[in-house]
């Protein structure tokens, strides 16, 4: 090579084998270099044994992919743009023009939006099920239902499910379960293992997790897993993960690599907190209601003492409250306004507290008969002092208390 510039871009240096430090190196790239012809047509896309192209994997995005294998308990994963992506992929890649799909009636709003937009415009019905009551979604499987999405917890309202009789109940029909555990993170409960020395062993057939949430931990990162245990049920999915060309930036895989070994702690710290201001929640003459699963009187509270660990942990850090009926919309606005820690804002699992109002009635088919009347809002949890937390919804309470 005569010309510098052709040195530049064909450099012949390269760095020894052995480096080590803690945190993963960040491979970037589209292209992957083989070292033959042979190679190439030898090396398959479909497995790790090799590198074909940065869609298909690089060693950055091949090491978050074991580890949240570890965390959950799967054996492969595959990763996507965000949690609703993972709802999607799986959706896609299992449902065709015919099938039917069925939901709890508190599922995630936008995977509620996807079966009602794209999916009934492809011709993929659905149904919604009572999650509380596991005798409505055994009679709500028919012949075309192909898939059953389940919580733990609901979303917003955060009742917990038998979780264990809704994945017998389709284990029995012999349809796909999928479960979204971005609430439980891998930490609650084992979403393969529900039942931990129980024989045989009891478990959904995929998890997703919006590792957006609690595994980023900075509410700087959008990304999605799709977790399974089946070889062949993961290939299904693999093979449409493929042919929809979906992949993730290094740089957001390396993030969530380098938050992944404080998870326990952040996800214990979450939980103690929310637990001390549920239950002072409780005490105050504004609320009709608190929801959260640790507490006792939370509906599908039995449920999740069966299955989550009872020490701190196993709780999440999200709370709901249902204000009294007398508290109007523009009150319980004006109370979320008047909020100085807790900043507006969806999603959840990161170190600043959040606050969102919801109207319930517009996201359910019937008011649920385990929850009050009145306007709910949503509480996320931070890292900041329990007790700022429990003066700041104090003062806010107090600027609208009413007249």
């Amino acid at each position: 090579m005569t010309d510098f510039i052709t040195t530049l871009i064909h450099h012949p240096y390269q760095p020894p084998a052995g480096f080590a430090a803690p945190q993963p190196g960040v491979f970037k790239a589209s292209t992957v270099f083989f070292p033959s012809v042979a190679a190439m047509r030898q090396f398959d896309w479909k497995d790790k044994t090799a590198y074909t192209y940065g869609l298909h994997g690089t060693p950055t995005t091949y090491m978050l992919e074991e580890r949240l294998c570890t965390l959950e308990g799967g054996a492969q994963c595959l990763l996507v743009s965000s949690g609703l992506a993972a709802i999607a992929t799986v959706s896609l890649a299992l449902l065709k023009s015919g099938d039917e799909v069925l939901l709890p009636d508190n599922a995630y709003g936008p995977s509620k939006s996807l079966v009602e937009g794209e999916l009934k415009g492809w011709g993929i019905s659905h149904q919604y099920f009572d999650p509380m009551n596991p005798a409505d979604l055994a009679a709500k499987i028919s012949p075309k239902t192909r898939l059953v999405w389940l919580e733990a917890a609901g979303s917003v309202t955060l009742e917990f499910p038998d979780l264990c009789e809704q994945v017998r109940i389709c284990k029995s029909a012999k349809v796909i379960c999928a479960l979204d555990n971005t609430w439980g993170a891998g930490l609650a409960f084992k979403p393969f293992d529900l039942l931990p020395g129980h024989q045989p062993v009891l478990g959904v057939d995929i998890s997703i997790h919006a590792l957006t949430k609690y595994p980023s931990g900075g509410g700087d990162v959008l990304m999605g897993s799709v977790i399974t245990v089946d070889e062949r049920l993961h290939m299904l999915l693999k093979l449409c993960h493929m042919r929809l060309g979906l992949g993730i930036g290094a740089n957001d895989a390396e993030t969530v690599l380098r938050s992944l070994p404080s998870l326990p702690m952040r996800y214990r710290a979450h939980d103690e907190a929310t637990r001390i201001l549920a239950q002072w929640c409780t005490q105050r003459s504004e609320f009709a209601q608190v929801l959260h699963p640790a507490l006792p009187n939370s509906p599908g509270h039995a449920h999740w003492q069966k299955l989550c660990q009872l020490d701190a942990g196993g709780a999440a850090g999200l709370l709901s409250v249902i204000f009294k009926p007398e508290y109007g919309q523009a009150q319980v606005d004006a109370f979320c306004n008047a909020l100085k820690l807790f900043k507006i804002g969806y999603s959840w699992g990161g170190p600043i507290s959040l606050v969102v109002p919801y109207e319930l009635a517009s996201m359910r088919q019937h008011w649920p008969a385990h929850l009050r009347q009145g306007i709910l809002v949503r509480f996320s949890v931070g890292l900041e002092s329990v007790l700022d937390l429990q003066a700041d919804v104090a003062q806010a309470l107090t600027s609208v208390r009413l007249s």
